[in-house]
C-alpha cells in the first residue's frame, strides 16, 4: 500500500486550495460580470466554474486515496491560495476575461511547481496533474483570446516589447499576457 509523505500532502494541498479559489472566484466574476460579450462570457465562467470545481474534486479525492488528507475549509483556502483577491463589485468584461485568466494561469504554475515533486514521489498523482493542466491551460487560451485583437495590439510599443519578448521563449501573445 502506496501513502503519501508530508511533502506529497503538501504539494497537493497547494493545488487544492487554488483551485477552490478559482471556483468561487468564477462564481464572484459571473454574478457580477457587466458589459458587452455578457452572455457569451457568462456562461464561458460558468464552464470554467464547472471544470475547476471537479478539478478541485479530483485532487482532494487523490489525496484520499494515497491517505492524505484535504483541507478545503474557507478559512485554509483563503490563507494558503497563490490567487490575487477578485475585486469586488461589478467588473467590466473584458476586464473580467483578463482577471480569469490571471487566475487560471496562477493555478497552473502552482501545479507546474509541485509537478515534479509529485513525480518524483507517485506517478499516478503527477497524472492527474497532467490532465488538469491540460484542461486548464486550454481554458486559458480559450477564455484570453476574447481580449485579443492583433492588429490593434501589434500597434503599442507596449505590446511590441511584451510579444518580442514572448517570442524569444515561445509563447505567442496569449502566453505573453498570461505572462506579463
Amino acid at each position: 500500500m502506496f501513502q503519501g509523505s508530508g511533502k506529497l500532502h503538501d504539494s497537493m494541498q497547494a493545488v487544492l486550495v487554488d483551485l477552490i479559489e478559482l471556483h468561487i472566484q468564477g462564481k464572484q466574476a459571473h454574478w457580477n460580470l457587466l458589459g458587452s460579450n455578457f452572455r457569451d462570457l457568462h456562461l464561458q465562467l460558468d464552464e470554467i466554474v464547472d471544470a475547476a470545481r471537479g478539478f478541485s474534486d479530483e485532487v482532494a479525492e487523490r489525496m484520499r486515496a494515497v491517505y492524505l488528507v484535504p483541507d478545503g475549509r474557507s478559512s485554509t483556502v483563503t490563507k494558503q491560495t497563490s490567487l490575487p483577491e477578485f475585486p469586488e463589485g461589478p467588473v467590466e468584461t473584458t476586464a473580467v476575461v483578463d482577471l480569469i485568466v490571471e487566475r487560471m494561469y496562477s493555478a497552473t504554475d502552482t501545479m507546474r511547481k509541485v509537478h515534479d515533486d509529485v513525480d518524483d514521489e507517485d506517478p499516478t498523482t503527477a497524472d492527474v496533474l497532467h490532465s488538469i493542466l491540460e484542461r486548464l491551460e486550454q481554458l486559458a487560451w480559450m477564455t484570453g483570446a476574447e481580449n485579443r485583437h492583433p492588429e490593434k495590439d501589434a500597434k503599442t510599443k507596449a505590446t511590441r516589447e511584451r510579444d518580442e519578448k514572448a517570442d524569444e521563449v515561445g509563447l505567442d501573445r496569449v502566453g505573453a499576457v498570461a505572462n506579463s
